[in-house]
């Protein structure tokens, strides 16, 4: 950003969404960071990333915590900067297409309980996908930002990269964000990137990248010097690794470097001063596995997300296979490659993973296939990017044609028929779409919710 002369860049804070994601596998409940948001608030940050991605899920799964809820709160601690949730496109926060409106529903909500920036994506790059969640940020009043999903295949070029800029600048979103799920991105690639947007778009560029493979830094300094306006960053303590570069340490060089910056190093300071125990609690109870703070090249080659890492971690303890760690990794690759090369970001990460993981341990490529990957080539997630494996094709297709519309165009609208499945067990529409989400998991919390009002009543009538 440009201001008289004076180079600018702002920075996007991801302590409460990715790198808790990343790092601990979202299992940061609110009431861990609350004492702290007041100086997030307050600290100079150009958004807050704190929501959307696998925190939903994680709140109902995991913290029992209304996810919508979680969000109100933090809103209300943060009046003066704005939050940002990451939206995977027709998918939401799930891992299928869902109907356009339960699509624009969620958006609605997401606006109305305190989003300003919606980050969209879809993971194959499909821009018919991200479409109507657009249209409904702006017309919701909020910041759409169109998300380039990246990644290194044979298929994939500048040109590629430069085009989806434009198609989604045409369709309305407010910047443009390169999205390098797995630290892939060079210095180099990301300079030559965000030169070439630039010239193509009249819009503020965000870089978003990991530091898996140790490229995560200099990728971003090389971007802001080619003209990037926003970068995301995590607080030094909830850094590297498969989470993002440290907040300070961009801060500091990039100072040095003569931008103009607006954070706030004595907040930055009591920020991570604050999240140090945080981060020594997970340690120690085994949550923070030192394996993804860990500096691994190999990404280069696997590409491997941060989230999807720590989740194949997690997936190959429990199942007391973590010795075949190294050879999933290596199949990764050779699944990816028999999907057309999507990107490994959410849902195709996950998808592409437990696929590589099984082919693994049942010592037999494709011995059983997964529903989502049957789906893929059915159509069910868009137009793969690359031509899919033909062999592969035929043992799953059995003859039958794939779609090749608009899948959320097949679907009938559902909302409704949800408010009416759930019942009164649904408080509001913002419940409705947390069924709609994670319908097991909703209802289990709905449970417990009611059985602690009615806790609370009997001990309140008992009181008085």
């Amino acid at each position: 950003m440009n201001r008289g002369g004076i180079l600018k860049v702002q920075f996007t804070e991801t302590v409460l969404r990715d790198a808790n994601q990343s790092l601990i596998a979202t299992r940061m409940s609110f009431d861990e960071f609350e004492p702290i948001l007041a100086e997030l608030d307050k600290a100079g940050y150009y958004s807050l990333e704190c929501w959307g991605g696998a925190t939903f899920d994680s709140c109902l799964r995991y913290l029992n915590e209304d996810p919508w809820e979680r969000l109100r709160k933090i809103r209300k601690a943060c009046p003066n900067t704005k939050l940002q949730m990451l939206l995977r496109g027709q998918n939401l926060l799930g891992y299928k297409h869902y109907p356009d409106d339960v699509v624009r529903a969620f958006v609605r909500k997401s606006v109305e309980n305190g989003i300003d920036i919606i980050r969209i994506f879809d993971a194959l790059n499909d821009l018919r996908n991200i479409e109507v969640a657009v249209d409904e940020t702006l017309k919701c009043g909020a910041h759409p930002s169109g998300t380039i999903c990246y990644t290194l295949s044979p298929i994939h070029n500048l040109e590629n990269y430069v085009q989806l800029a434009k198609d989604m600048e045409k369709m309305g979103v407010m910047s443009i964000c390169i999205k390098d799920m797995a630290g892939i991105m060079s210095p180099q690639e990301a300079y030559d990137l965000v030169k070439a947007i630039k010239a193509a778009v009249k819009l503020p560029v965000v870089v978003h990248t990991h530091s898996t493979t140790g490229l995560g830094a200099l990728t971003l300094q090389k971007a802001v010097e080619a003209g990037a306006d926003v970068i995301d960053t995590a607080i030094s303590c909830f850094s590297g690794g498969t989470s993002q570069p440290p907040t300070e340490t961009l801060v500091y060089a990039l100072g040095q470097q003569g931008y103009e910056i607006d954070v706030k190093m004595d907040s930055l300071k009591k920020i991570n001063d604050f999240f140090k125990p945080v981060r020594a609690k997970a340690l120690e109870s085994g949550l923070l596995n030192p394996v993804v703070l860990a500096t691994d090249t190999d990404a280069l080659l696997y590409q491997v997300p941060g989230g999807m890492l720590s989740n194949l971690v997690a997936q190959l303890t429990a199942a007391g296979k973590l010795d075949k760690f190294e050879e999933v990794l290596l199949e990764v690759p050779r699944v990816r490659k028999d999907l057309g090369y999507p990107p490994l970001v959410t849902p195709l990460s996950q998808m592409v993973g437990v696929q590589a993981t099984s082919n693994v341990l049942n010592g037999e490529r494709y011995k059983n296939i997964s529903k989502e990957i049957k789906n893929y080539f059915f159509g069910f997630y868009g137009k793969a990017p690359g031509e899919v494996n033909k062999e592969l094709a035929e043992k799953i297709l059995g003859g039958e044609t794939p779609v090749t519309c608009r899948f959320a165009d097949t679907l009938e609208p559902y909302f409704e028929k949800a408010k009416a499945e759930i019942g009164a067990k649904a408080k509001s529409d913002e419940d409705v779409l947390s069924y709609i989400a994670f319908p097991t998991q909703a209802e289990a919390f709905f449970d417990k919710r009611d059985e602690k009002a009615k806790n609370t009543y009997k001990y309140t009538i008992r009181e008085a």
